[in-house]
């Protein structure tokens, strides 16, 4: 379990099968309140499809997922967002034929309580070049900005656990360099973020906890700094 003191987000021994295919066998995982947790592993290893039960895309045939004690799993994907998980999926699906501000309110459709203007701030805060683009078409943005985007519309909902899946894919490196800095300051401003990354020196570095999945399975577990010692780890993810 990470270090900080209470777990927001616990998987328990979660199955899920697309058809007859079993494609996660009884994971298991937490993620402390106010931390980072990476969930490393190769192509599928079952990274994906763990989020996609978390985030109610897919229900799992056994085991349970808690959010804050509460018993999510089974709910639909819109309850999930509801209760305060917001997943970036995976090539960052932006309307792209929307503007910038319009994706940005649809982010935020399901939190009545703070104004968009407010959402908007904040989300600007990370990522200024959103504001200058605001009423330009999503799908002209670069790659670098639409996933700029991604994460801002996912914030526009105040999530109090952040899903990102492979938010590095395809960017430059000085874009991933600046994607993992907001990754850092949403932390620091007290959300919790769930992170899949084929970046490994970068998600470990960012994260507090991270888990290896392999074939569907978690094998090992455990601090950061740990794990980037751990010999298998090392050679398989990080390189000599």
């Amino acid at each position: 379990m990470p270090d900080a003191a209470r777990p927001l987000l616990v998987v328990n021994e979660i199955e899920a099968h697309y058809g007859r295919v079993c494609a996660l066998h009884t994971v298991s995982l937490e993620v402390a309140e106010g931390s980072v947790v990476a969930l490393l592993g190769a192509n599928g290893a079952g990274k994906t499809t763990t989020l996609r039960v978390i985030s109610g895309l897919l229900r799992p045939t056994r085991g349970s997922v808690q959010l804050d004690g509460r018993r999510i799993d089974g709910w639909s994907p819109d309850r999930v967002v509801r209760a305060g998980i917001v997943q970036v999926p995976e090539g960052r699906q932006i309307f792209a034929h929307l503007t910038v501000r319009e994706n940005l309110l649809l982010g935020g459709y399901a939190r009545r309580d703070v104004g968009p203007a407010r959402q908007e701030s904040r989300v600007f805060e990370y990522f200024p070049r959103l504001r200058e683009r605001l009423q330009q078409r999503a799908g002209t943005l670069s790659g670098g900005e639409q996933q700029m985007l991604a994460i801002g519309r996912a914030l526009m909902a105040r999530p109090r656990l952040l899903v990102l899946d492979e938010p590095s894919l395809g960017l430059a490196p000085m874009l991933v360099k600046e994607i993992f800095r907001v990754i850092r300051e949403i932390r620091a401003a007290g959300t919790t973020v769930l992170l899949v990354e084929q970046n490994a020196h970068m998600a470990l570095d960012v994260a507090d906890h991270a888990y290896v999945l392999e074939t569907g399975r978690v094998i090992l577990g455990d601090r950061s700094a740990a794990l980037r010692q751990r010999e298998e780890v090392r050679s398989a993810y990080l390189g000599h």
